[in-house]
């Protein structure tokens, strides 16, 4: 059993550090409200946003896009409230006094990150129906996942995680 323990020691140590690297790159201004911008956006605003743009642009042909945006939004909402609910793991600035909380929540707990898990599964629904909005919202996703652990929210495992259930959620839907 120990031999189990010490990499899972490991790997926890790894997060924590890694999120404190991260996190003290928030203590520039500029880099902290950058990553603030794309976090706020990515609450929910640039994907309403880009679905409201799809629909005037493409008419009826983008609602089985943005339909299925919806969906997966709803049901990735779903299932990382019932996961947080289940692991109850705090958020890294309540844990550790080094990382700082530059930026606002929108609940208690860490694990996984609800804002990568929309940003990927999003963007790869986006990205089914419209290929040319990869320059757009795989950057995007990018910046918002990275501003998680910046901002002092989220362990990097949480982001990674958050992008493993929204790419998985995203790929299942096409399949039902």
């Amino acid at each position: 059993m120990s031999n189990l323990n010490f990499p899972l020691q490991q790997i926890k140590t790894w997060d924590m550090e890694l999120c404190a690297f991260c996190n003290r790159r928030s203590r520039n201004f500029t880099v902290r409200n950058l990553f603030r911008l794309f976090s706020r956006l990515g609450d929910g605003m640039f994907w309403y946003v880009l679905m409201i743009v799809l629909l005037l642009q493409y008419q009826s042909a983008a609602i089985p896009a943005v339909f299925h945006m919806i969906v997966v939004g709803l049901i990735g909402t779903a299932c990382y409230k019932f996961i947080k609910g289940k692991t109850l793991r705090p958020r890294p600035f309540n844990v550790y006094p080094a990382i700082v909380c530059a930026g606002k929540t929108l609940d208690q707990f860490s694990f996984p990150s609800g804002h990568t898990m929309h940003a990927v599964a999003f963007s790869i629904v986006a990205i089914a129906y419209f290929p040319a909005l990869i320059w757009l919202v795989l950057p995007f996703s990018v910046m918002v996942g990275l501003s998680r652990p910046i901002l002092g929210l989220h362990y990097p495992s949480d982001v990674l995680a958050g992008a493993a259930l929204g790419g998985m959620i995203a790929g299942l839907s096409f399949l039902i």
